[in-house]
């Protein structure tokens, strides 16, 4: 039997004998709860796990102890986010007004939340609490993908068919005009994204080759939050305005080796206000031990270390981002963000700063141990790098991270 990961919350199969995990499932957590699904009846059983090509895969398949011996990791949220706190005030007044007692209930940060929602419209103040003024009901306006916005629908232009939904970014990558889309199996190709009316139009068909969409991040930092000395690097936890741009896509033949020219996009910047874990280092010392391509080498480091974040903090890499740059404006230094993909932050950027030099140290054995030469899925490529993986060092990588965690502090 073949299954999602639908039948790792507590479905009980007594016949169960073996079960093959196909790749890192995303958490300790629900690692055993797959394993689990075998010997239900009381038996000897498997479970075998079969690693794919991503850093923190081979990280496990290297340090057999690390996978069985971890203990589950912790939860990390943030329920104090605005982003967050605001739209689950909101429901909650819809479902009773809210009180001046209840508002301890949502922490410290929700007197303020309401402010703002009664300033927008949303709450309206009256003697016995805060009542919610709309008509429409908040909840609809919360989207089960994670999203703020509402969902971009895809549709199949010939009949109206409603295809399948996405948030807004991932409409940016995966639903722009000449994007192939597969679904289900199914190949389409996108004639056309609507942002404004959330619609992407596409008709069935496959071109014969994939697409692949290219963008240009920068990264602004608008508070500091701490600042951990590490010898000549230092470690930071900072408030960041994170601007994205999707500007072209690549199209992919297979069996052609040679790389058609990039076509271009005008698609509008999105803005996200996040929260950064960074790690920077002054360029006179990166660049001996770097060689010839330090920009490469904090690419790679980069990579590896988005890639190896999940396995402290209960994220997929999906859910966090990323930039290194040779000399960042806000730094003046080689600098290495990972960023939360969650307006407001998720926690996933506290928990890397809390345990740094572990989760850096991994990353360094994860690079290191790979038996590739220049770099693989395995070690510092990416599935979701906006630059085609280029530039990429990866003995760069390893160097400037020994430089970085020749003094951590744990």
């Amino acid at each position: 039997m073949a299954a999602t990961t639908a039948l790792e919350l507590g479905i009980n199969i007594t016949g169960l004998d073996a079960v093959l995990i196909a790749g890192w499932p995303g958490t300790w957590a629900s690692l055993w709860q797959q394993a689990g699904r075998a010997g239900r009846a009381g038996h000897h059983a498997t479970a075998v796990f079969i690693a794919r090509d991503d850093p923190l895969d081979s990280y496990l398949i290297h340090h057999p102890d690390t996978l069985l011996r971890h203990p589950v990791e912790p939860a990390v949220l943030d329920p104090a986010n605005p982003y967050v706190l605001g739209p689950h005030l909101a429901a909650a007044s819809a479902e009773l007004p809210l009180t001046e007692p209840d508002l301890d209930l949502f922490g410290p940060g929700s007197a303020k939340a309401v402010d703002e929602l009664a300033k927008t419209g949303e709450l309206r103040r009256r003697p016995s609490g805060w009542y919610y003024a709309r008509h429409r009901r908040p909840a609809g306006n919360i989207s089960i993908r994670g999203g703020l916005g509402r969902p971009v629908r895809v549709v199949e232009e010939a009949t109206g068919r409603l295809i399948g939904t996405m948030d807004e970014p991932s409409a940016h990558r995966y639903v722009h005009d000449g994007a192939v889309y597969l679904h289900q199996g199914e190949s389409y190709l996108v004639r056309s994204l609507d942002l404004a009316d959330a619609v992407a139009l596409v008709e069935p068909g496959d071109p014969g080759y994939t697409t692949q969409a290219r963008d240009v991040t920068d990264i602004d930092v608008t508070g500091e939050r701490c600042r951990l000395p590490w010898g000549d690097a230092d470690l930071l936890l900072a408030d960041v305005q994170v601007t994205r741009q999707v500007v072209a896509y690549a199209r992919h033949r297979p069996g052609k080796k040679s790389r058609e020219p990039a076509i271009g996009l005008e698609l509008p910047q999105r803005t996200l206000s996040t929260v950064a874990v960074a790690w920077t280092i002054p360029n006179e010392l990166a660049a001996p031990v770097a060689g010839n391509d330090l920009g490469g080498a904090a690419h790679a480091a980069e990579h590896a270390a988005i890639g190896l974040l999940p396995l402290f903090a209960t994220c997929d890499r999906w859910d966090i981002g990323g930039l290194s740059t040779e000399l960042h404006p806000a730094t003046g230094q080689l600098t290495v963000f990972v960023y939360d993909g969650n307006a407001g932050g998720a926690g996933f950027a506290e928990r890397g700063f809390a345990v740094a030099a572990d989760w850096l140290s991994a990353t360094r054995d994860a690079i290191s141990s790979c038996p590739c030469e220049a770099g693989c899925p395995s070690c510092v490529q990416s599935p979701k790098c906006g630059n085609g993986n280029s530039p990429l060092s990866k003995p760069g990588a390893v160097a400037l991270l020994d430089l970085v965690l020749a003094n951590a502090r744990r």
